[in-house]
């Protein structure tokens, strides 16, 4: 009985030591975990002067339109200048086509829901589909960053024919 209890307590210490060793031939190699994307903050914002504000000038909400359709766009309290020009209490517009507000703190995106007039226009034809449509404008600075607090329309809907 000593015996077994004797063997049982070897096999038990051995499971402790073992793994201890330098030498492990049947271990896979140890390789280095997957790098963890860090999240996005945001940006710094440059301020925009109080009263600020930006609308449609065309079309009017509510009102039934074709494609191609002409938009404008005013700006009251800042200049519109061309996007990478940092001018004090200016930016560029942004138009924002059937989605929601962006992530205030990094740069507008660019894509067919977000279109960017960075050129400095507040003039644009567009193209869009036969139904009902919602347009807010947003305004961005030099980095296509919104100001803060943001410079944005109220959201229009109009109908396309």
């Amino acid at each position: 009985m000593m015996t077994r209890y004797l063997a049982s307590s070897l096999t038990i210490a051995a499971l402790f030591v073992l793994p201890g060793c330098s030498e492990r031939p049947t271990e896979a190699p140890i390789t280095a975990a997957p790098a963890i994307a860090a999240p996005v903050t945001a940006l710094p914002r440059i301020a925009s002067p109080a009263g600020a504000t930006v609308f449609f000038i065309s079309p009017a909400d509510g009102s039934t339109v074709s494609s191609p359709l002409q938009v404008e766009f005013g700006l009251e309290g800042m200049q519109v200048v061309a996007a990478g020009v940092n001018d004090a209490n200016s930016g560029h517009h942004h138009l924002l086509v059937d989605t929601g507000l962006p992530d205030l703190g990094l740069p507008i995106p660019k894509d067919e829901k977000h279109i960017h007039f960075g050129d400095g226009s507040s003039v644009a034809t567009l193209n869009l589909a036969p139904g009902e449509h919602a347009l807010q404008l947003l305004l961005g600075d030099h980095l296509h960053i919104p100001h803060e607090p943001p410079v944005m329309s109220t959201v229009i809907s109009i109908i396309v024919e």
